[in-house]
C-alpha cells in the first residue's frame, strides 16, 4: 500500500479525557462510547499525577518540538495546534507508520516539557499524555487542505508567539551637509 498523503494526529493530555467522561470517550480499536461516570471515576482513581493542561509557555514548546522534529527527520509538517488538553498535527512522513510519528512527538515534547520544568525547579510531571491517539490518513489532497483548515482555523486562537525585540545596532548618524 502506499504511503499517504499525510496523517491527521490528534492526542490528548494526561487526565483530560478519561473513560467514561461526560462528552463520550473512544474504547479500543475506535469505538465509540457513551458516558459512564462509575468507569471514569475509576480511571481518576488509578491516575498517578495530577491532570495536565498547557499552559501558553508548554504550549510553545510542544509546536516549537514537533516543528524541529519534523525538520530533523525530513517530514513535512503542515500544522500544528498544541491547545490546553490535546495537540493537533498534520504531517507527511513518508515510510513511517502513524503510531511511529505520534509516539516520537509525544515522546519528544516530554523530554522538552521535562527540561523546562527542571529549568523553573518546578516537580517535573513523567505523564503528559494519554496512551495513544486519533491516527487518520490523509489521502487525498482534499482531505489533506480539510485537516489543515480545521487545525488552523477551528482550533480557537493560535498559541501566542514570542515576539522578540532585538535592540537595534547603533548606526552612527550622518555627518552634516555643509552649507555653501
Amino acid at each position: 500500500m502506499d504511503d499517504p498523503l499525510a496523517y491527521l494526529l490528534t492526542w490528548t493530555t494526561y487526565g483530560s479525557w478519561m473513560p467514561g467522561d461526560a462528552r463520550g470517550w473512544v474504547e479500543k480499536p475506535g469505538q465509540f462510547r457513551v458516558p459512564d461516570k462509575e468507569r471514569e471515576e475509576a480511571a481518576r482513581k488509578r491516575m498517578t499525577e495530577p491532570a495536565v493542561t498547557l499552559d501558553i509557555d508548554q504550549r510553545r514548546i510542544v509546536e516549537d518540538t514537533i516543528a524541529a522534529h519534523c525538520g530533523i527527520r525530513g517530514w513535512r509538517l503542515h500544522a500544528v495546534s498544541a491547545r490546553t488538553e490535546h495537540v493537533h498535527v498534520v504531517v507527511t512522513a513518508h515510510g513511517r507508520k502513524p503510531d511511529d510519528v505520534m509516539d516520537q512527538f509525544k515522546a519528544w515534547c516530554t523530554r522538552k516539557l521535562g527540561e523546562h520544568q527542571r529549568s523553573r525547579l518546578a516537580a517535573v510531571q513523567r505523564n503528559w499524555w494519554t496512551q495513544g491517539g486519533s491516527k487518520r490518513y490523509l489521502n487525498d489532497s482534499d482531505s489533506l487542505a480539510a485537516a489543515i483548515l480545521y487545525v488552523r482555523e477551528a482550533q480557537g486562537e493560535p498559541t501566542p508567539r514570542l515576539t522578540i525585540h532585538k535592540p537595534e545596532a547603533h548606526k552612527p548618524e550622518a555627518p552634516a551637509k555643509k552649507e555653501s
